[in-house]
């Protein structure tokens, strides 16, 4: 493919944050489409992107298990997207919708969390303040990341697996922060069929 490496890293894509505008509309969000690319090792589809930075709502949870943490962080970031905020304003909904988990020597999960929602570009400038003590508003820099996709209701051992995977086809071509990695999901849980979860490895600055 024109402008591919033998490896399969495609030249650095902009990810496009879509904003929507309540949960309904979640099933068929418009994404830019991606050009995956088969590296000429192993059998992982990947690429590479340029995510854009900004203002994020954050929520950490700790010991406990990836699954059970994200289970109690999720709702936090759907009620605060949802009104829970100084102003009572319904943002809408941005996708994907980003996690980082930190992977132990073994690959194994620790028991920690931080979810990372971007906060929709019409209050980027002004983000409603959460009720909810465990949200804080951050600010993160764009990062470069490979991407690979997956489908499915994703756990965090899918995650791992996929981590472990893409990690390997990166092998000896780039170069990757190792304490910690990104997972991401675009569909609600009432959405059975043609789920889109990815891992992103976030690349070095080296």
């Amino acid at each position: 493919m024109p402008g591919s490496s033998v490896h399969g890293i495609i030249p650095a894509r902009k990810l496009e944050w879509v904003a929507i505008s309540s949960s309904r509309d979640l099933p068929n969000p418009q994404i830019k489409p991606w050009s995956l690319v088969s590296p000429a090792l192993g059998d992982v589809s990947y690429e590479e992107r340029a995510c854009e930075g900004g203002k994020f709502a954050t929520v950490e949870v700790t010991d406990k298990p990836v699954d059970e943490a994200l289970r109690e962080a999720m709702p936090k970031v759907m009620k605060y997207v949802g009104g829970s905020n100084d102003k009572g304003l319904g943002m809408g909904m941005t996708v994907p919708i980003s996690f980082a988990v930190f992977p132990s020597d073994d690959g194994d999960l620790q028991k920690k969390l931080k979810v990372w929602f971007r906060i929709p570009n019409k209050f980027q400038s002004d983000p409603p303040a959460p009720s909810d003590d465990s949200i804080k508003i951050e600010d993160r820099e764009g990062i470069t990341v490979y991407s690979t996709q997956f489908g499915g209701y994703a756990k965090a051992a899918d995650y791992a697996a996929q981590a472990a995977q893409l990690r390997s086809a990166l092998e000896g071509t780039a170069t990757c922060q190792t304490d910690f990695y990104f997972c991401t999901g675009y569909d609600p849980p009432m959405k059975p069929y043609g789920r889109r979860n990815e891992v992103w490895l976030v690349k070095s600055s080296e």
